[in-house]
C-alpha cells in the first residue's frame, strides 16, 4: 500500500540521526525533524481520521496546537520560529505517535472504501512527500552549518552536466498549459488554459559550478548593475558572496555535500542558489530565465530532475483556479503573493512528484532548498 510505503521511506530518512539531531532549529525556515515526523502524521489524524473514524481517541490532545503548521481553519498552533524550542515530547513519543495513526489509517481503509477518505489519504500522502524533500533540506542545514560538517548516509547526489552547452530553440505559437490528466495533481496545477509564447530557446542543461565560479571571480556578487535593487540590498545586508554552503579555503572553494567538506566539482549544477542570484547570473551572461510556461513547453526535451530550476513567473492562480472549502484551501492558495516559481524536481523528489505541471514556489532570498539555473534567450 502506497499510504505504508511512505510512511516508511520518512522514517527511513532520518534513521542516520542521532536524537541530538531531531530538535535543532538554526533558523525560522529550517523546521526540526523531530516536528516534521509529527506534523505529517498530524495531518492524517486531523483530517482523516478524527473525520472519519467513529469513536477514535487521539493520540495526545496537545499534538494538534504542538504540530499544525499553518492551518488556521484547523486552531491555534506553535508558532514557526518557536519549533526548536520543543524538547518534548521526545523523539520516541513522536514514533509512537506515527505507530498510533499509520495503525489507525490502515485500519479504516481496509474498512471504509470511501471515496472521499481515499482522496484524503492520497492528498496526505503526497503532502508526507514534499516533507520528505523538506527534511533532505533541513537535515542538510541542521548539519551544514555545524564546525565540523558531519556527514550523513543519504541518496542525494548530483550528476555531472557533461553535455556542451547548447540551446532548443521553440517555435512561436498558443500552448496548453497546466494538469491534463485523471493523475493526482495539486489545486494551484489546475485549471487547464492557452498561452502565447513568442518564439524562444532553453539551454540543454543547467549551469554548472565552474561556470559559477567565473561569475563570482569576475566580481558578479560586487557589480549592483547585475541585480534587482531588492536582491543587491539582500546580499549586501548578509554579506552574501556565494551559493549556500561553499566555503574559499586557501584559494580553493569547497562546500558541504552531506559527505562533510569536499572540494567543490567543478562539473556538478551549481545548487542552492537563490532567485536572486539566478536572475544576476544570467544578467552576466547576456541571458535570462525562462518563464514558467516556456519551461513547461519544453520540459518534454530537457533533461530535468537534477534541481528545481528558478523561473521568471511569479507564484499566482491560474485561470478559473478554485481552492477548496476550509483548511486544505489554505494549502497553496494562500501563498500566491512574493513568491516565485521553480520547474522540474531535485535528487530529493519523490518520483510521484516529478510532472512537468507541478509548481515549486518559494520567497527569492531562500535558498536552503535544492534550486539549480537553467537559462534561455
Amino acid at each position: 500500500m502506497l499510504f505504508n510505503s511512505v510512511r516508511q521511506e520518512t522514517e527511513a530518512i532520518c534513521q542516520p540521526l542521532s536524537n541530538e539531531d531531531y530538535s535543532v532549529q538554526p533558523v525560522v525556515f529550517v523546521s526540526p525533524v523531530k516536528w516534521h515526523l509529527a506534523h505529517s502524521t498530524w495531518f492524517f489524524e486531523q483530517f482523516v481520521l478524527t473525520q472519519f473514524q467513529e469513536n477514535y481517541q487521539v493520540f495526545n490532545a496537545d499534538f494538534a496546537y504542538l504540530f499544525n503548521s499553518y492551518y488556521n481553519n484547523a486552531g491555534d498552533r506553535v508558532l514557526r520560529a518557536n519549533r526548536g524550542l520543543m524538547t518534548r515530547p521526545s523523539v520516541q513519543l513522536v514514533y509512537d505517535y506515527r505507530a498510533y495513526v499509520t495503525k489507525h489509517v490502515t485500519e479504516l481503509l481496509k474498512q471504509n472504501q470511501n471515496t472521499e477518505i481515499q482522496n484524503l489519504v492520497i492528498i496526505g500522502v503526497n503532502h508526507e512527500q514534499q516533507h520528505q524533500e523538506l527534511l533532505a533540506y533541513d537535515i542538510k542545514y541542521i548539519l551544514g552549518n555545524q564546525p565540523f560538517f558531519p556527514e550523513f548516509n543519504c541518496t542525494y547526489h548530483l550528476s555531472e552536466e557533461n553535455k556542451k552547452e547548447g540551446f532548443l530553440a521553440i517555435g512561436e505559437g498558443v500552448y496548453t498549459i497546466g494538469h491534463q490528466d485523471d493523475s493526482f495533481c495539486f489545486d494551484n496545477e489546475l485549471g487547464v488554459h492557452k498561452v502565447y509564447l513568442h518564439s524562444y530557446s532553453i539551454a540543454n542543461r543547467l549551469v554548472t559550478n565552474a561556470e559559477y565560479i567565473e561569475f563570482i571571480e569576475s566580481g558578479g556578487y560586487s557589480d549592483f548593475n547585475l541585480w534587482h535593487a531588492e536582491g543587491w540590498d539582500f546580499i549586501q545586508q548578509n554579506n552574501i558572496t556565494a551559493p549556500l554552503y561553499w566555503h574559499k579555503v586557501k584559494g580553493e572553494w569547497y562546500y558541504y555535500n552531506y559527505n562533510g567538506l569536499t572540494k567543490v566539482i567543478l562539473a556538478l549544477p551549481v545548487c542552492h542558489v537563490s532567485y536572486y542570484e539566478a536572475f544576476a547570473f544570467a544578467e552576466w551572461k547576456g541571458l535570462r530565465l525562462p518563464t514558467e510556461f516556456e519551461w513547461e513547453v519544453a520540459s518534454d526535451q530537457l533533461n530535468w530532475g537534477q534541481l528545481w530550476e528558478w523561473t521568471s513567473s511569479a507564484y499566482l492562480p491560474y485561470p478559473n483556479y478554485k481552492k477548496a472549502d476550509g483548511a486544505l484551501g489554505e494549502y497553496n492558495g494562500k501563498f500566491m503573493v512574493n513568491q516565485y516559481v521553480l520547474r522540474g524536481a531535485s535528487v530529493a523528489t519523490p518520483h510521484q512528484h516529478s510532472r512537468k505541471t507541478y509548481r515549486n514556489f518559494f520567497h527569492p532570498n531562500l535558498k536552503w532548498m535544492f534550486s539549480g539555473i537553467r537559462l534561455a534567450q
